[in-house]
């Protein structure tokens, strides 16, 4: 890997100003000098104080104001980050793990005076890494997966894996001197927030009457932030919806106010900057996609789409017109052997299909031109299926042979009782993981034994079953193979299709089902040939994936090297920063630390148990979240009632 100028330039800056801003802002929080007396604070930094008292006087507007506040921007942090900064994609309870460190000292420092840079200057910066059109930022942002996951044993969005050696451990290093400042920023954005909640939890005049207050709130911070998913809206709407509530809590302190203003008003502006010519940028419930044209000589030829900056997939117009008229697209790959039509090769003219993954519609279209009777098209994401019926060429969604189901993959296949001739398992790859609590994949639960075995009771003791997937190493495509020779008893037929990246998706094919009907299709020696010429699919063992251990895009059961680096350095981090505000291990409560770890681990296998149940859908998030603090605010009553 080689950096330019730029990009060296770009390393530098993060690093530099992360630490820098990290350091100087945290020294606002320094332990007073002994005596009891505040140390000598500079001007700049006076100008930014604030006591909990200016803002108001307590009541249980401002506590259920500031909790609303609090548990609505951490959820926009965890999604914001996350999508932006591809890394945090895999990484993202990591963020997670910053927003409750930066909140729960904020608790602690609730008597000492609050400081708004805190807040705001770690809101632009992020803002500025995030979005600032200097090129070799965004290439060092786009770099980070490759720096921190080459040592990850894990398949991250094609980055090589490497052995424990000098160079990765230069990569590894390297990416940990940008990983940790971001770490930094994200723990102070969420101090002054955890300031004000603990003040006001302390002035109240019955602490289970403001603790309950303090829930509800918090309750609705999630409600609140789901509302704005649901409705696709992007991080802008986000931020003003954060600042509105925070400029509500400072009103009365005037140089904050004018502050806080202008900071959150530059960071609206700067994340409303239009995207790059002809791109249009959305914000589904999952993830962030940007959709662009593909055209040549001024016609538009296929749409691709990225999500979370990352290539996903296009829509293609593969309709017997478009190919007789743009016969050069096809020249190296006939239509008869595009990946898309080859599943009904196997298959000719079936009369229902099942298609998990259906994405904007190129399957679907596929098996409505190879004669499919009735199609049932899954898929998860309900803006790219909107996507696919507005733009794709071939309108396969507005067909009346098909339906669409708005689901996660194995929630339809555990729940459905219909049959079908063909499944196809279309390039079922996330790039998103179902929670910020656990990383987790939303496909992880589909690429298992349990999945695979309810998928087959689909399937018509005729029918066909066909995983297609971009496997990107040996040991996915071993994977694979296992478990569909452990599923239907036998070795899956396997096929490396490819072809033009503008006139199809490549990926590699899993063959089973039938034995009499795959018997019956090879013996066309055409096809028997094409076989026999693309099956060289190299593999390797990998630990089959189960229900209890679903990571599919993990190599090996245990940590990754990478994940236990961060942890120890982000330890230290922790405990560098407590220092520096006067918090010694004597002065904190274990009994209070070891419940609050525990409260993480189990709501972190709800969420995995409920994404096995119901799915994995932003919603099934949402509903546990709730719930644990449904169930709280009972427990509230009940203690009080007693």
């Amino acid at each position: 890997m080689r950096l330019g100028q730029s990009e060296i330039a770009a390393v530098s800056t993060m690093i530099w100003v992360g630490f820098v801003a990290v350091l100087g802002l945290f020294s606002l929080y320094r332990e007073p000098a002994s005596g009891g007396a505040n140390q000598a604070r500079p001007r700049w930094a006076e100008m930014w104080d604030l006591r909990v008292e200016t803002v108001g006087r307590f009541s249980y507007g401002k506590l259920a104001l500031v909790s609303l506040l609090g548990l609505f921007l951490e959820m926009l942090m965890i999604r914001w980050v996350s999508a932006e900064i591809r890394i945090f994609a895999y990484f993202k309870n990591f963020v997670l793990i910053a927003c409750f460190l930066g909140f729960g000292l904020g608790c602690y420092l609730c008597r000492r005076r609050i400081n708004l840079l805190a807040l705001l200057v770690p809101l632009v910066l992020l803002t500025l890494l995030i979005k600032l059109p200097w090129q070799g930022l965004r290439n060092v942002v786009a770099t980070l997966p490759i720096l921190l996951g080459s040592t990850s044993q894990v398949n991250m969005w094609g980055v090589p894996s490497m052995p424990l050696d000098s160079l990765s451990l230069v990569l590894l290093a390297s990416g940990l001197a940008l990983v940790i400042p971001l770490f930094g920023l994200l723990s102070l954005v969420f101090i002054p927030i955890g300031q004000m909640v603990g003040w006001y939890l302390e002035c109240a005049p019955n602490g289970i009457l403001g603790y309950t207050v303090n829930v509800v709130a918090s309750l609705a911070g999630v409600l609140l932030y789901t509302m704005l998913c649901f409705f696709y809206q992007p991080p802008a709407v986000w931020f003003g919806a954060a600042g509105v509530m925070l400029l509500l809590l400072v009103w009365k302190s005037l140089r904050p106010h004018w502050g806080c203003l202008v900071a959150l008003a530059a960071c609206v502006g700067i994340l409303s900057l239009p995207p790059e010519k002809d791109h249009v940028v959305q914000w589904s419930p999952y993830q962030k996609l940007a959709l662009a044209p593909t055209r040549e000589a001024g016609e538009i030829i296929s749409y691709a789409l990225t999500t979370n900056d990352t290539w996903y997939q296009q829509i293609l117009n593969l309709s017997p017109a478009f190919v007789s008229s743009h016969a050069e697209l096809f020249e190296d790959t006939p239509i008869q052997w595009n990946p898309y039509n080859l599943p009904y090769r196997f298959y000719p003219n079936p009369l229902s299909v099942l298609i998990l993954g259906a994405g904007m519609g190129n399957d679907v279209a596929a098996a409505l031109r190879n004669g499919a009777g009735r199609v049932v098209a899954v898929e998860i994401d309900p803006l790219i299926l909107q996507d696919g019926r507005r733009l794709h060429f071939e309108r396969p969604y507005s067909s009346p042979r098909v339906r669409q189901v708005v689901d996660d993959a194995r929630s339809y296949i555990q729940n459905s009782g219909e049959r079908f001739d063909l499944i196809v398992f279309s390039l079922l790859d996330s790039h998103t993981t179902s929670s910020y609590y656990s990383n987790i994949r939303i496909d992880n639960y589909v690429y298992t034994v349990e999945a695979l075995q309810a998928a087959k009771r689909l399937l018509r003791p005729e029918g066909v079953f066909i995983v297609k997937f971009q496997v990107g190493t040996p040991w996915i495509a071993g994977r694979l193979k296992r478990l569909l020779t452990t599923v239907f008893g036998r070795p899956p037929l396997e096929l490396n299709a490819s072809g033009s990246v503008k006139a199809t998706t490549p990926g590699r094919f899993f063959i089973s089902g039938s034995q009499e009907v795959l018997d019956r299709a090879l013996s066309n020696p055409e096809l028997a040939a094409y076989a026999a010429s693309h099956s060289a699919i190299a593999t390797e063992k990998a630990t089959l994936t189960t229900d209890d251990w679903p990571y599919f895009y993990q190599h090996e059961p245990g940590l990754p090297a990478s994940v236990i680096a961060i942890s120890i350095v982000l330890v230290l981090l922790c405990w560098l920063l407590m220092r520096r505000t006067g918090i010694g291990g004597g002065s904190i409560q274990w009994h209070f630390f070891f419940l609050g770890a525990g409260f993480l681990l189990l709501e972190a296998q709800i969420i995995s148990k409920f994404a096995l149940l119901f799915g994995t859908t932003w919603v099934v998030n949402s509903v546990v979240i709730s719930g644990v603090l449904v169930l709280i605010v009972a427990a509230n009553f009940l203690v009080a009632l007693s």
